[in-house]
């Protein structure tokens, strides 16, 4: 399951954070087909959105045939593949990357610091 979390300061729509979540979630097999979503309601009170930000998102996937609803029940993720394109990997790492920099930024920290400290992660497992 996808630990739905929103960016207050990445100037990304609140909705379209939501459908790239659940995107990324199909494609990198943390959502699996048939697997059940959080209500709207729950999901709205989960994030502090209104209720019809949630209902936007899960609508446009809904018509791109990645999720289905079933009044009464709930929604759940079909069974259609979803591939992230190349350049759509390239647009995410990219926010990725500027988010890390301005915040970064934000507590004093330099370029150089922050590349440092990712390096030491990585070998350090």
């Amino acid at each position: 399951m996808v630990e739905f979390k929103l960016d207050l300061k990445s100037g990304v729509p609140f909705h379209r954070q939501i459908v790239d979540q659940i995107r990324y979630g199909i494609a990198s097999d943390r959502l699996m087909p048939g697997e059940q979503l959080p209500t709207v309601r729950e999901l709205a009170v989960h994030l502090q959105v209104n209720p019809n930000t949630v209902r936007k998102a899960y609508s446009e996937l809904e018509i791109l045939g990645i999720l289905d609803t079933q009044q009464g029940t709930g929604t759940f993720v079909s069974h259609q593949q979803v591939e992230i394109g190349e350049a759509e990997k390239k647009r995410m790492l990219r926010q990725i990357c500027d988010e890390l920099v301005a915040r970064g930024n934000q507590y004093g920290f330099t370029l150089t610091e922050i590349v440092t400290h990712m390096q030491r992660r990585l070998e350090n497992g």
